[in-house]
């Protein structure tokens, strides 16, 4: 099931919650419990602009959890790269995305058993222009397409690499008909072996 996040539903059939005053960031709750848009308060002038893109007391504020983060990942990307859908089983990793760099279709499947949204995916539009970011719980298989000529992903991960654990979802999966907008993606040769959804193995 199609889960997505425009500008018009923004600022329509989704809440923005704010919830340490003062703290310079916005989180804007999505259809997909737990996931969360989150955009930080842009400081501007003559010189250029400033934000805070993270603050570990302020995340746990606003997402009501204790995550801590223990990895950043870093990947560069020429437009039509599809990466993903990756995760991890017995390690499942939690992912705040950033694009500082172009823009990025990024996709998050919902693989929590028991959860009402198992099985659905969220899809938005992240670039650099607009200095958010994507929080994905522990639970989802994550990828993303580069829109843009050049991308650059920045992504903070709340545990290790698991090479032993780590499991792929195809992109173009029929049970999940995601609408990539893109026929036929520059893939690695593990993700093009992906396999099917209904094979996933619930977080």
């Amino acid at each position: 099931m199609y889960m997505s996040l425009t500008k018009w539903e923004r600022h329509n059939n989704f809440t923005e919650d704010n919830h340490c005053e003062g703290t310079r960031m916005k989180a804007i709750r999505t259809e997909m419990n737990g996931v969360l848009l989150l955009t930080p308060e842009i400081f501007e002038d003559a010189r250029g602009c400033f934000f805070e893109s993270f603050n570990q007391r302020i995340f746990n504020e606003i997402t009501g959890t204790e995550h801590k983060f223990v990895q950043d990942n870093q990947s560069k990307s020429r437009k039509n790269v599809l990466r993903g859908l990756h995760y991890q089983v017995k390690r499942p990793q939690g992912k705040l995305v950033r694009v500082i760099a172009g823009a990025i279709d990024d996709v998050a499947v919902d693989l929590r058993k028991g959860s009402g949204s198992y099985g659905r995916y969220f899809s938005i539009t992240l670039s650099s222009s607009e200095h958010n970011s994507l929080w994905v719980p522990p639970g989802f298989a994550h990828g993303f397409l580069a829109l843009s000529d050049y991308s650059e992903v920045l992504y903070k991960t709340t545990d290790y690499y698991a090479p032993e654990f780590e499991r792929t979802i195809i992109w173009n999966d029929p049970d999940l008909s995601i609408p990539w907008k893109i026929r036929f993606p520059i893939l690695s040769k593990k993700d093009e072996c992906g396999g099917r959804f209904g094979d996933a193995e619930p977080l």
